[in-house]
């Protein structure tokens, strides 16, 4: 994950995702329209300070509040564990914004025919929901 225009007064700017730990949900390459300083809760993708390496912004999922912070986890189950799993929870003032959508670019070397545009046109933008569902489901892996 890494961070492009992100400020602490700016209450949205745009970070970038690098890596398949949030797949499908997000993609290598997608960049994120965030909520600096928003509101969370469980089930809401959010972007974090690694608690062990705090120069590294992370994107991962809320599942639920502990004892000390935020249990996260990706959205993929078959990448590199980078989440909870690995360095526990994440305190409350280590979770800095909310993603909202992500935005798809184009895939570089892709001829540009109308159904290619068209198609990514239609799945470009997409909101980020939170999965009211997350917490059970990602705890019974």
């Amino acid at each position: 994950m890494s961070e492009q225009g992100h400020e602490a007064r700016a209450p949205f700017g745009i970070a970038e995702v690098t890596g398949r730990s949030m797949y499908p949900t997000l993609w290598h390459g997608d960049q994120l329209l965030v909520h600096n300083g928003a509101e969370v809760r469980p089930g809401h993708v959010a972007v974090l300070r690694h608690p062990l390496q705090q120069d590294l912004l992370i994107v991962k999922r809320l599942i639920e509040r502990r004892d000390g912070g935020w249990w996260v986890l990706g959205d993929n189950p078959d990448a590199e564990v980078v989440d909870s799993r690995a360095f526990g929870t994440v305190p409350d003032e280590l979770v800095l914004a909310r993603v909202y959508a992500r935005y798809r670019p184009m895939l570089p070397g892709r001829r540009r025919t109308p159904f290619y545009v068209g198609s990514w046109a239609v799945s470009a933008l997409r909101l980020v929901l939170a999965d009211r569902s997350v917490s059970r489901r990602l705890r019974a892996r």
